[in-house]
């Protein structure tokens, strides 16, 4: 089964932003008595949008503290999360080269919101390689790890799910790539990957782990 389209996430497998959310997520929760062991934080809310990220956190909230989240929680959140993707938000190493040499159709599909989502792209200066294949999950009815926006990008490219690849490093993305019908690969390249994190998206249903963008390339020129 040929590839003929390469969807991206864009959170730890374009930009290298999941490192900064988590440390500064974990960090905001332990404040208001809400902790998480890392791992399980990770499997269970990487790659979620933003409003079914809040609303889960609001659910734990209330069962585990008898509350919801404090008021104005998410929005403070918000803030302190935009500044820092402003200040330390790099390109995962590789990425550029690898578009360079990418012969086949290519998009970004994300849970981030079409503004972050594009203020991600523009600071790290990848933008041009993408458009005008951008996608966000506020463009459709269901986020990960429901396949609607795999889905939308394939349609869009013009190429059938079974012929598109999608690389993701969250669990909930791997569950919304197989669900489109489309082959995964895991990407384990990013600063927040841990020891761990291979084998969650193998479990998931990614087809193989990527550790690099350097070994995607290499890997895609094997065909």
């Amino acid at each position: 089964m040929g590839i003929e389209a390469v969807i991206f996430d864009c959170d730890g497998v374009l930009v290298d932003s999941e490192v900064l959310y988590i440390e500064i997520e974990c960090r905001a929760l332990a404040r208001i008595g809400l902790a998480y062991e890392r791992s399980a934080y990770m499997a269970r809310f990487t790659g979620l949008s933003d409003r079914d990220f809040v609303q889960t956190l609001d659910r734990d909230c209330w069962e585990r503290l008898g509350a919801g989240l404090p008021k104005g929680f998410a929005e403070e959140l918000d803030e302190e999360t935009a500044r820092a993707m402003q200040t330390d938000l790099q390109a995962i190493a590789g990425i550029s080269e690898l578009m360079r040499t990418l012969d086949i159709p290519t998009a970004v599909a994300s849970s981030a919101t079409v503004a972050n989502l594009r203020k991600k792209l523009d600071l790290t200066g990848l933008t041009a390689f993408f458009e005008p294949h951008v996608y966000s999950t506020e463009l459709v009815k269901s986020g990960k790890p429901a396949p609607d926006i795999f889905l939308m990008a394939s349609e869009r490219l013009g190429r059938e799910p079974r012929h598109c690849l999608v690389v993701e490093d969250s669990v909930n993305g791997v569950l919304a790539g197989v669900s489109a019908g489309m082959r995964v690969w895991g990407f384990t390249g990013g600063g927040h990957a841990d020891h761990a994190l291979e084998n969650r998206l193998l479990a998931a249903g990614a087809e193989m782990i990527i550790g690099s963008h350097k070994a995607l390339g290499e890997r895609l020129r094997e065909g």
